[in-house]
């Protein structure tokens, strides 16, 4: 039998979410979908990082409002400690800046609570792919270059310990082998981790991302 005729396995899903209502909703929307599993949930951001580290899911899908601890401090620490999950936002809020603070935070998604039947799924696959989905009754919002500088010293703040050293290693021309042998990462991760960086520092590319470094000088801790 050749590799293109064994099933997929099905994409593993974390629902994170205080109300057990909308935990059982988003199973039953899940289910629809036959490459996908809900292997677990969790009611608040504490419990959301612990059932991460156990479960290992592909992708988490995170209230942002939650007791304990909100959805983004608890996206920030679950990429610092598995920067390969893949997190979609999912929240009644709709203005851009709660987008922008979202994938500042290093989710992938922000799907809204009234477009979630039409949105979850698609946001999953796009995920997956390697795109950023945003929920498109969200109205985007022009960037401001004239803030960029500022924009970026503040967001290099929250970059975590290893995503400084890979920044580090990047402005330095290591390539993503390289920087996975120094780090004892795989180069999928250390391509993960400068993925993450790219996207709270606002740029979109390699070179971008190291022109802002420099100017910035982003690079000394």
């Amino acid at each position: 039998m050749s590799d293109s005729s064994l099933p997929r396995r099905a994409t593993r899903i974390l629902l994170v979410d205080d109300h057990d209502v909308v935990r059982e909703g988003l199973t039953a929307l899940l289910h629809r979908a036959t490459d996908m599993s809900v292997v677990g949930y969790a009611g608040n951001g504490e419990n959301a990082v612990a059932r991460a580290n156990e479960l290992h899911p592909d992708i988490v899908v995170m209230d942002l409002m939650m007791p304990a601890l909100n959805g983004l401090a608890a996206t920030q620490r679950i990429l610092g400690e598995r920067p390969l999950i893949h997190i979609i936002v999912l929240s009644s809020c709709h203005t851009s800046d709660h987008v922008h603070r979202a994938l500042n935070a290093g989710a992938r998604g922000y799907v809204t609570k009234t477009s979630v039947s039409a949105d979850l799924i698609p946001a999953i696959r796009s995920v997956l792919a390697g795109q950023i989905f945003v929920s498109p009754a969200i109205p985007s919002k022009p960037v401001e270059t004239q803030s960029a500088g500022r924009d970026a010293r503040r967001s290099f703040l929250h970059l975590s310990e290893r995503e400084h050293q890979v920044l580090r290693s990047l402005i330095k021309g290591s390539s993503s082998a390289d920087i996975g042998r120094e780090l004892s990462l795989s180069p999928k991760s250390v391509d993960t981790y400068r993925h993450r960086i790219m996207v709270k520092l606002g740029v979109s590319n390699r070179a971008e991302l190291i022109r802002v470094a420099l100017e910035q000088d982003l690079t000394v801790v």
